[in-house]
């Protein structure tokens, strides 16, 4: 597998849904889009749960937009990294300025993989969050700080890889901390751990929500 733990996502989110040994009743499987959606949809499917989407996105470092200094969730919770946010010199009036328009394609993307489907239950269920590898983990912090705020009654972090301290540092926000690799080393790329990790597209996250609700 030239080095990669995964050939591809679905094979990753199958190999979750294997070492998941959490409730079987009454379980909500969010799959933060879109590299999250086919590591979602076979746990959902191994514990009979339903499964949604959440487009938690991370908030772009103006100069450097592959980097990320937080998270923002589609109920506008926001998460800084306070490690990286005070280093960048950003005022609050820019990172609110971020966070509106990463917001607002948040709300498009919401509506473009959900449609007239209401969103899956959340307060009183068990709630998987899904995706496909942690980096800094911010995202999935501020989609586990929006299902807290829904009143779910237990979540777990569902994802194959991890850098260590990003696991420490988020599965102490979780009932259950499920990662098949936790990894101690400088350098980390979650695409390292895979041999097919392409962009997915908005048409590829539909058809898995789509499989998952015919």
């Amino acid at each position: 597998m030239d080095g990669a733990l995964f050939k591809d996502r679905e094979s990753a989110g199958l190999a979750l849904a294997e070492a998941y040994d959490g409730p079987r009743e009454d379980v909500t499987v969010l799959g933060i889009a879109r590299g999250g959606i086919p590591i979602a949809y076979p746990i959902a499917k191994e514990v009979g749960g339903e499964l949604d989407v959440i487009t938690a996105r991370k908030l772009p470092v103006p100069w450097s937009p592959e980097s990320g200094f937080g998270a923002i969730a589609p109920d506008g919770s926001m998460v800084l990294n306070p490690d990286m946010t005070p280093g960048l010199g950003l005022s609050r009036q820019e990172i609110d300025a971020i966070a509106e328009k990463v917001l607002a394609e948040v709300g498009r993307r919401e509506r473009v993989y959900r449609g007239s489907r209401p969103p899956a239950p959340i307060e009183g269920r068990n709630v998987v969050i899904a995706d496909d590898g942690l980096a800094t983990g911010y995202t999935m912090i501020a989609s586990i700080q929006m299902v807290r705020k829904a009143k779910a009654k237990w979540i777990a972090c569902a994802v194959p890889v991890s850098p260590a301290d990003t696991a420490e540092r988020v599965s102490g926000m979780v009932d259950d901390f499920i990662c098949l690799h936790v990894v101690r080393a400088y350098s980390f790329a979650v695409a390292s751990f895979y041999r097919d990790f392409h962009d997915m597209r908005d048409e590829e996250v539909l058809d898995v929500l789509e499989q998952a609700h015919p």
